[in-house]
């Protein structure tokens, strides 16, 4: 199972044009799955960071918008997408370039395997 999760994801980075990391962490940051490139900033994946997410979505939810799913920054060299598929959280890195839209039209297609790993994490 852990390999054909990891192929899937290493499959997305290469799909995705720009795109230099895949991180599925838990809700406190911790890195359950993770894919790279060669260009992967060393800070973003450091759980301090990660964890960030937790807090922002549950800060952009009270704007009684509705339940917040995601979440982009756009930086001068980097494009972060945080998705909210708890108990997990689903982080993509790209560079300024990366198709945003692209790694949006993807978010179904890993159902079925964050569902596999969300059964691991439940259980535990």
């Amino acid at each position: 199972m852990t390999d054909d999760i990891k192929r899937f994801f290493n499959g997305l980075l290469h799909k995705v044009s720009g795109l230099h990391c895949i991180a599925i962490t838990d809700r406190d940051g911790v890195p359950l799955v993770t894919v790279t490139g060669e260009r992967v900033p060393e800070l973003a994946l450091k759980a301090t960071f990660l964890s960030t997410f937790t807090n922002a979505t549950d800060q952009a939810s009270k704007l009684g918008l509705g339940k917040n799913r995601n979440i982009i920054c756009m930086y001068s060299n980097y494009q972060i997408v945080q998705m909210n598929k708890l108990p997990l959280i689903v982080t993509f890195i790209g560079n300024q370039n990366c198709n945003v839209g692209h790694i949006l039209a993807i978010e179904n297609q890993m159902d079925t395997y964050l569902d596999d790993i969300k059964l691991a994490v439940t259980e535990s």
